[in-house]
C-alpha cells in the first residue's frame, strides 16, 4: 500500500477515488474547481487520463513541455479526426455532447500536410484582409448597441447581455451576413456551444452557412466569406461551409469567454479596479483562465511513447491549455507581465490564425464597457458565481454587473454609418425576411434609425 502523503487526493466527487477510473472533466465539481483537477492529474506525470463525456475517454496533455513538443510534431500527431478509432469502432455514443466540436469536417482544423497549408493560407490571407482600425470600430459600434439596451437599467449580466453577444454580432458583420441569415448563425452557435438542444442548432447552423456561401457566390462582397472564396485556394461550397462554421462558431465562443472571464477579473481584483491595466488583465486571462481550457484534439499517427505514456495510433489526446498554463515551472514566466508564452492560442502549424483581431475586438469590448459605465461592479459575492460544466471550454454561466444608470442617447454620426457588411446583407437577404426581430435584426434595424 503507498503511503506517501505526497500523492495527492483526488478532488470530491472524482471517481479517480476508484484506482484506474480517469478523471472527469464533465460535470458541476470540475467546473467549480478545475485547478484541483488539474494538480491531481499532475500526479501521473506529464499526461493523464480523462473522460470527457460519459463513454467518451482521452489522454490529456498537462505538462507544458509536452504539450509544446505535441503541438509543433505534426508529423507523429495528426489532426483528422477519421483517424479516431474508438469513433470508428462505435464505442463513442452517436448522441454524445461532445461529437460536435470532435468529429471530422473538411476544414483546416482537422486537416494535415498540404491539404492543412492549402486551406489554412486561405484563412490567414483573408484575414490579413481585415482593417485594424474598421475592426476596432466595430466592436466600438456594437458594443454601443448592446450598452444602450441595459444602460438605462443600473444592472445587466455582463455574460449574457453583453460578452455572449458582441464577438457573434462583429463576426456576423465581418462575414457579412444578411439579417435573416445572420439571426440563424446567432441560434446555431449558441445552441451548439451551450448544449441546448444541439442537434437542431447544428442544422440550423449548418444550413444558415449554406446559404451565405451560395449568395455570396452570386453576389461578393468586401468580406471575409467573399475573399475565402477569391482565394487561390479554390475552396468548394463544402469546404466554404465548413470553414464558416469553424471561424464562426470556434472564433466566437473562445472570444466571449476571452472578454468575460478578463471582466470577471477586473471587477474581483483590486489591483484592476475601475477597468485600468486592461492589456494586462488580458495576459493574465489568457495565462490563468484560458477561454479553451482543454481542446487541441490530436491522434498519434502510429503507437508511440510518448512523455512516459504509451499511445495507441488512432488515441484521442488532448491538450489542457489551462493546466499547461500553470505548470509550476513556468512561475517566473507568468509573473513576467509582457511574457506572452502561454499556450491559451495554441501553437504549430494550428495555432490560431486570428489571435490579433481577437485580441483588438476583446480590448474594444472592455475599453468601451469601462469608458460607458465607470463604475460597473460585480453585483454579487465574487464565490456566488458558477461555470458551465464542460471539458473544453471555462466559461461563467453569468457575471451580474451594477452600475448607475445612463441613459443612452444614440446620434447619428456621418463617421458611424451602419456596417458596409451589414448593409450589403441587408440588401442580398431574401424579401420581406429582414424585419423577423432576430437579434441581428434588431442591430441593423438599431442603426436605420
Amino acid at each position: 500500500m503507498n503511503t506517501d502523503s505526497t500523492v495527492p487526493v483526488p478532488p470530491p466527487g472524482c471517481p479517480a477515488h476508484a484506482t484506474g477510473e480517469p478523471v472527469p472533466l464533465h460535470g458541476p465539481e470540475f467546473a467549480a474547481d478545475p485547478q484541483a483537477y488539474y494538480e491531481y492529474m499532475r500526479h501521473y506525470g506529464p499526461t493523464a487520463p480523462v473522460e470527457l463525456a460519459p463513454g467518451v475517454e482521452a489522454t490529456l496533455v498537462t505538462d507544458y513541455s509536452a504539450a509544446l513538443q505535441l503541438l509543433q510534431n505534426a508529423g507523429s500527431f495528426r489532426k483528422d479526426s477519421r483517424r479516431w478509432r474508438d469513433f470508428n469502432d462505435g464505442v463513442i455514443s452517436p448522441d454524445s455532447p461532445v461529437l460536435p466540436l470532435l468529429v471530422y469536417r473538411p476544414n483546416c482544423m482537422f486537416s494535415d500536410g498540404a491539404e492543412h497549408m492549402r486551406l489554412r493560407q486561405a484563412v490567414t490571407d483573408s484575414f490579413a484582409r481585415v482593417d485594424s482600425h474598421w475592426l476596432s470600430q466595430s466592436a466600438e459600434r456594437v458594443s454601443n448597441y448592446l450598452i444602450a439596451q441595459f444602460s438605462t437599467r443600473g444592472s445587466a449580466d455582463l455574460l449574457n447581455d453583453y460578452a455572449k453577444l458582441l464577438p457573434l454580432f462583429v463576426f456576423n458583420e465581418l462575414f457579412g451576413c444578411p439579417a435573416e441569415i445572420g439571426d440563424r448563425v446567432l441560434f446555431g452557435i449558441s445552441g451548439i456551444f451551450d448544449g441546448v438542444n444541439a442537434e437542431k442548432a447544428n442544422e440550423v447552423l449548418s444550413q444558415a452557412v449554406g446559404e451565405l456561401v451560395a449568395l455570396k457566390r452570386s453576389r461578393p462582397g468586401d468580406d471575409v466569406t467573399s475573399w475565402l472564396m477569391e482565394h487561390q485556394a479554390n475552396l468548394t461550397n463544402e469546404e466554404m461551409a465548413h470553414q464558416l462554421v469553424l471561424l464562426l462558431g470556434a472564433g466566437a465562443e473562445p472570444l466571449r469567454n476571452l472578454i468575460s472571464n478578463t471582466l470577471h477579473l477586473l471587477l474581483t481584483e483590486d489591483r484592476y479596479a475601475a477597468g485600468g491595466l486592461i492589456e494586462e488583465a488580458i495576459d493574465t486571462t489568457l495565462w490563468k483562465n484560458p477561454p479553451m481550457a482543454n481542446y487541441a484534439p490530436h491522434y498519434p499517427a502510429a503507437d508511440m511513447e510518448f512523455a512516459g505514456q504509451k499511445l495507441a495510433a488512432g488515441d484521442l489526446v488532448l491538450v489542457s491549455f489551462a493546466a499547461a498554463n500553470t505548470d509550476p515551472a513556468l512561475a517566473a514566466s507568468r509573473h513576467a507581465s509582457s511574457n506572452r508564452s502561454h499556450l491559451a492560442w495554441s501553437a504549430g502549424p494550428h495555432a490560431c490564425p486570428a489571435k490579433d483581431p481577437a485580441r483588438l475586438i476583446t480590448v474594444a469590448a472592455i475599453e468601451n464597457l469601462f469608458n460607458r459605465l465607470p463604475d460597473v461592479e460585480l453585483a454579487v459575492p465574487e464565490d456566488s458565481l458558477t461555470w458551465r460544466p464542460g471539458p473544453f471550454n471555462r466559461a461563467l454561466a453569468a457575471l451580474p454587473a451594477r452600475f448607475h444608470p445612463v441613459r443612452t442617447v444614440r446620434q447619428p454620426d456621418a463617421q458611424q454609418q451602419a456596417p458596409q457588411a451589414a448593409a450589403r446583407g441587408e440588401q442580398g437577404g431574401a424579401p420581406g425576411r429582414q424585419d423577423r426581430g432576430g437579434l441581428w435584426s434588431s442591430f441593423l434595424s438599431w442603426w436605420k434609425v
